[in-house]
């Protein structure tokens, strides 16, 4: 999922064959003719970044620039996936955390350097190994006045329990219980230590306690310095209005628009007239584009993201990917190395661990060696040599997503593999195919974070799978495998911090055995906003401080 990400379903299904036939390309936004699909051949005969110029450049000559920039108090955000709810207990990506977060709180957040710090709490420390004292901050009020109280955190704990397929629920060993102790007092207590647990809170967003349920939250009530004053969850665009009531300094931006403009050649479009103020998850040849020009700004910051083609861990037994020896011949297909250099143009670093290495707690344990000839040798002495795979994505789930799947396809046609891309558009229904209750597939272009900066969430998230766990389809694509499992657990409960990292190390060694991934990659975050926005501080979470941002000019 974004993960990482649930979307509420769709009747828009997927788009099949090796080229997305629904989605606006940009030379349809101008009239242009088509251009020959960007496969491994075009891309490597003449580089991504001409082949991102013929889309991107007609453009700019052709097409009229957006209308309706920005007022002087406006600051607008062009996202490049459909933000469906802001209730982050259902909508997970990257880029949304920053919207959420400007509406609903939490006790904790990740801020610089990736450490946790106190936002609802004044206090939060841990008084036995099992249990976490708290106290919430004096005086702390929601956006229509009422004020935050110990059931409220009781109750959100207990929402974000009943969500199927939660990403964000994947990353707790066990979610702790709310234990009152005074009126702004509680204890978190689980059966098992849990030394992560203020970073783990950091995610569970805050909302009144009658208010609160499974479903989806419309009504936009938090803590955060901005309140929803206008919302078209189905388009995706939502207006954000300072809210008066904000416990903490007073945002300089008035409102705060949101908009999902699908095509990045559009936002890019937007971005130079004006018409938008940041965007993000930008490919390297639109980042090259804006850098240097007259008002606009790109930063890039390392990322904590891993962007994998993840294995379909539900084959049954005797299915050739259900063997690790076929799977991992299959990864000498990819040339990762022009990958990074020829379509991701830099912008990625090809993975040499299980999760991103920039991450607390990671570890180095191999690398993905193209060797073509060695998959075809090797899939053949497994009597795989008659693979057909099916690969499905959806739209934004990386940058450049569509030249990368279409290099693999023929890659995997290199060595004798029938490789099928079948591309979702966002806000559809891939979830109900990650959690295997739609079609079947083999392949998944899947990106996944940690929010807490440290690789044992996001192990815990990937490969915490159990049986039960997958019963409600809660394992991360299917991968339940036992004794990693219980390398994990043991992991995440040790509260010695040598010996923690002692454990971490080996059970990322046992992950890299399985070989779980076809390649995978961590990209950095690439972001652009107009010379008027300062003080924009993006995490490697890809997120930042709304209420910090302001307009000059």
């Amino acid at each position: 999922m974004t993960p990482t990400h649930q979307s509420r379903q769709s009747t828009t299904g997927p788009t099949t064959g090796r080229t997305p036939s629904t989605s606006r390309t940009p030379s349809a936004l101008c009239g242009a003719p088509p251009r020959e699909p960007l496969t491994r051949r075009t891309l490597l005969r003449g580089g991504a970044a001409g082949g991102t110029a013929l889309a991107i450049g007609p453009l700019f000559a052709a097409c009229a620039g957006p209308t309706g920039t920005p007022g002087p108090g406006t600051l607008t955000l062009g996202l490049n996936r459909s933000l469906v709810s802001l209730d982050n207990k259902l909508n997970q990506f990257e880029a949304a955390v920053t919207v959420q977060r400007a509406v609903r709180q939490a006790l904790t957040r990740i801020g610089p350097g990736m450490k946790p710090q106190l936002v609802l709490a004044d206090r939060f420390e841990m008084t036995a190994p099992t249990v976490w004292s708290v106290r919430l901050r004096e005086g702390i009020r929601y956006s229509d006045g009422s004020p935050v109280t110990v059931a409220d955190v009781a109750t959100a704990l207990r929402m974000y329990g009943k969500v199927n397929g939660s990403f964000l629920l994947s990353l707790f060993p066990e979610l702790p219980t709310v234990e009152a102790t005074g009126e702004r007092t509680f204890r978190l207590r689980t059966e098992r230590p849990l030394p992560a647990m203020d970073r783990l809170m950091a995610n569970i967003h805050i909302t009144p306690a009658k208010a609160n349920r499974p479903e989806e939250l419309r009504s936009g009530i938090g803590t955060g310095p901005y309140r929803v004053a206008r919302a078209n969850s189905g388009a995706g665009d939502y207006t954000l209005a300072r809210n008066t009531a904000y416990w903490g300094a007073r945002p300089s931006v008035d409102t705060v628009r949101v908009r999902f403009v699908p095509e990045e050649s559009s936002r890019v479009v937007a971005l130079r007239s004006g018409e938008l103020d940041v965007v993000d998850t930008l490919t390297p040849d639109s980042a090259e584009q804006l850098t240097g020009l007259p008002g606009v700004r790109v930063d890039e910051r390392p990322g904590v993201r891993m962007c994998q083609l993840f294995f379909n861990f539900r084959k049954p037994k005797g299915h050739p990917l259900a063997d690790a020896r076929v799977r991992h011949a299959l990864t000498y297909a990819i040339d990762g190395s022009a990958l990074i250099r020829d379509v991701l143009t830099g912008s990625a670093e090809e993975a040499g661990g299980v999760v991103p290495l920039a991450l607390e707690g990671a570890v180095r344990t191999g690398s993905y060696t193209y060797d073509p000839g060695k998959a075809r040798t090797l899939l053949r002495s497994y009597g795989a040599d008659d693979l057909s795979i099916n690969i499905i994505w959806e739209s934004g789930e990386f940058a450049a997503d569509t030249s990368v799947m279409e290099a693999v396809l023929d890659m995997l046609g290199d060595v004798g593999v029938r490789a099928r891309l079948q591309q979702f558009e966002p806000g559809g229904d891939i979830l109900k195919w990650r959690q295997g209750r739609a079609g079947d597939w083999d392949v998944i272009g899947n990106g996944f974070s940690s929010p807490t900066g440290q690789a044992l969430t996001m192990l815990q998230g990937m490969y915490g799978g159990t049986a039960a766990k997958e019963r409600t389809r809660d394992a991360f694509m299917g991968y339940v495998v036992p004794r990693v499992q219980r390398q994990l657990s043991a992991a995440a409960t040790e509260v010695d911090e040598a010996e923690r990292n002692r454990r971490l190390t080996a059970v990322q060694h046992a992950v890299w055995d399985t070989w779980p991934s076809l390649w995978a990659f961590a990209p950095k975050t690439l972001l652009a906003r107009r010379g008027r926005v300062r003080g924009l501080a993006v995490q490697p979470i890809n997120s930042y401080d709304l209420s910090a941002v302001r307009l000059e000019g």
